[in-house]
């Protein structure tokens, strides 16, 4: 089969950039099938849709019926496509199955290339669908026709090239451009920015799981949660970063909830890439809700330390010393210290450096890397000719822990386990690869077919702001786990960016600005007691009563984070090497 993209806005003569800008659309094209969104069909006169989308829409080998009405198939966002009157589609992008475009031919071969970029700005694509059979079932649309060529008009399918459009890709959703950014307005926000690499400006989150193709929790979904955990007694209360939407975006974690319900495992998996031995607030969030996941589920956990991760993008030759490699693996058993604090179940809970347990975890790194080409893992991961040969590698070896074959010991060789993983939704393109290719790395039956499930939180924000996400690179950022009480309550009041007022006379009329105030922002993660939460947002956000100024708010969230940072530097200390070594030895996990 043979597609038409419109509209393309490139002319690229090299053949490597020929193929890399096909492998960008194929991987965009593979992320609009998974999310299952619907296709539907709708019928314009011939001139209001030339009108509406430009002569090309009009393809003039589909021919118009006798009331001079052409025929259109759309997915919202993704494509509009003229198509005969007798041709019948499948409901949705995932009936299909997965897109496979044809690239390149044969060296020496007098045949045309399966795909070209042509004249007009139109790019012809011979692919295949893996479900060739699919039934067709697609329905007319229920809009009017006008409201859908409107809809479609404000619509833009955006493809990067890393490498040809900046040496930073953004998972594929950066201006296919490049041509210098307009500069915002005097006072005009930052746009927010989120890839893997980057968290800066005013995030809107909404916009990012349509972005990103997650999904939302739902008030229908919290409460099957609550029902699997706090029904079977496992613990009080649903986590608060749950009920307060912290945690709240999603990749088949409903699957996960019918793994417990019909009895069948599942693993938890988080990591941590151990680049200083001080950790901040901000990077004990996934743990902390990782640690309460494994408690209400009652289920194992296994914790990457990425020590081989952080040496090939941060290491050092010297050439009198040598490299410090080693520097990162002391870094792991001085942050897995911080990890134990956080209160895991050791008989459930494995720790291991890559450094050290890799080599169990081999086979399905090589199975990997065969999955996956090149061109695919440049426009996921953004590498560059500058890459060193081990970054390119390395997604792997992140990739593998999704697979409970990577722990025949801990997981007693349960290849059918489904995995979740809680992070912050700026690695969700690393497990988009994952999720691409986990099909080919699990026996018949997985109950997610090997894909991983994601559980997506939202940034802990920095101390001046309100946007992006806490900086390990900047101390007076972010709250460390080794600052001391005078430490916090300096920087509290120093940096903590405040929503409110400038006069009191102003804050009294006017209350505070919370979604802006950072002193809120961080009591909404770390203070637990509801009531109080909202007296603070009620008393702070009207300029009334106990907290109805910034320095009230601030005194009191620096009284919770010297509890919290106190009581976890004692756990702390009560963790020898030994200890973490007894953590990271390979052995079965009791569930």
């Amino acid at each position: 089969m043979t597609m038409l993209v419109q509209g393309c806005k490139r002319s690229l003569s090299k053949d490597d950039e020929h193929d890399a800008l096909i492998e960008a659309i194929q991987q965009e094209t593979n992320r609009l099938v998974e999310q299952n969104a619907t296709i539907s069909v709708f019928e314009l006169d011939r001139s209001a849709a030339e009108t509406e989308f430009g002569d090309a829409i009009c393809d003039p080998n589909v021919k118009p019926d006798e009331s001079n009405k052409v025929r259109l198939a759309y997915v919202p966002g993704a494509a509009l496509v003229p198509i005969p009157k007798n041709w019948s589609l499948c409901g949705t992008t995932n009936a299909c199955g997965t897109v496979t475009f044809s690239i390149g031919v044969e060296a020496g071969s007098k045949k045309k290339p399966d795909t070209m970029i042509l004249k007009k700005k139109q790019m012809m694509i011979r692919y295949k669908v893996a479900n060739a059979d699919a039934s067709g079932d697609a329905a007319d649309n229920g809009k009017p026709s006008s409201d859908i060529a409107k809809e479609l008009n404000t619509m833009d399918v955006r493809v990067k090239v890393p490498g040809i459009d900046d040496s930073t890709a953004a998972s594929g959703y950066a201006a296919e451009t490049k041509e210098k950014p307009a500069e915002a307005a005097p006072g005009a926000e930052e746009e927010g920015v989120v890839n893997p690499w980057e968290v800066t400006g005013k995030i809107d989150y909404r916009k990012l799981i349509e972005q990103f193709g997650s999904t939302e929790i739902t008030p229908q979904l919290l409460e099957r949660i609550k029902k699997l955990t706090v029904g079977k007694g496992n613990v009080d209360k649903l986590h608060p970063w749950l009920e307060r939407g912290i945690f709240f975006s999603h990749r088949d974690l409903e699957h996960i909830c019918t793994c417990v319900e019909s009895g069948k495992p599942f693993y938890l998996y988080t990591g941590r890439g151990p680049s200083s031995a001080a950790m901040h607030l901000g990077h004990l969030i996934p743990f902390m809700m990782t640690k309460w996941l494994q408690q209400a589920f009652d289920v194992p956990l296994v914790i990457q330390m990425t020590d081989d991760e952080k040496f090939l993008w941060k290491g050092e030759y010297d050439p009198e010393k040598g490299d410090n490699l080693m520097h990162y693996r002391h870094l792991t058993t001085e942050n897995a210290k911080d990890i134990i604090a956080c209160g895991f179940d050791k008989k459930k809970t494995f720790i291991f450096s890559d450094l050290e347990y890799v080599g169990h975890m081999y086979p399905n790194i090589v199975r990997i890397w065969k999955a996956v080409t090149y061109n695919t893992a440049r426009g996921a991961f953004g590498f560059v000719g500058e890459s060193n040969i081990g970054q390119s590698a390395f997604p792997a070896i992140q990739a593998a822990p999704s697979f409970p074959s990577s722990f025949r010991v801990p997981l007693k060789g349960q290849n059918h386990m489904a995995c979740l993983i809680p992070c912050a939704i700026d690695q969700d393109p690393y497990f988009r690869v994952t999720r691409d290719i986990a099909h080919r790395m699990v026996p018949t039956g997985h109950p997610l077919k090997g894909k991983p499930a994601l559980l997506h939180s939202k940034f802990f924000p920095p101390l001046q702001g309100a946007s992006g996400k806490m900086s390990a690179s900047d101390d007076s950022s972010a709250i460390f786990l080794t600052d001391s009480p005078e430490m916090i309550d300096n920087k509290i009041k120093k940096y903590a960016f405040s929503g409110g007022r400038v006069t009191a006379k102003e804050q009294r009329e006017l209350g505070a600005d919370l979604d802006v105030d950072v002193s809120y922002q961080w009591l909404r993660f770390f203070l637990h007691d509801d009531q109080e939460l909202e007296k603070i947002g009620k008393d702070y956000g009207s300029g009334q009563g106990d907290f109805w100024n910034t320095g009230s708010v601030k005194t009191r969230l620096v009284a919770e984070l010297q509890k919290i940072v106190g009581d976890h530097q004692e756990r702390r200390a009560k963790v020898s090497d030994e200890e973490v070594a007894e953590w990271m030895a390979v052995r079965e996990l009791s569930f």
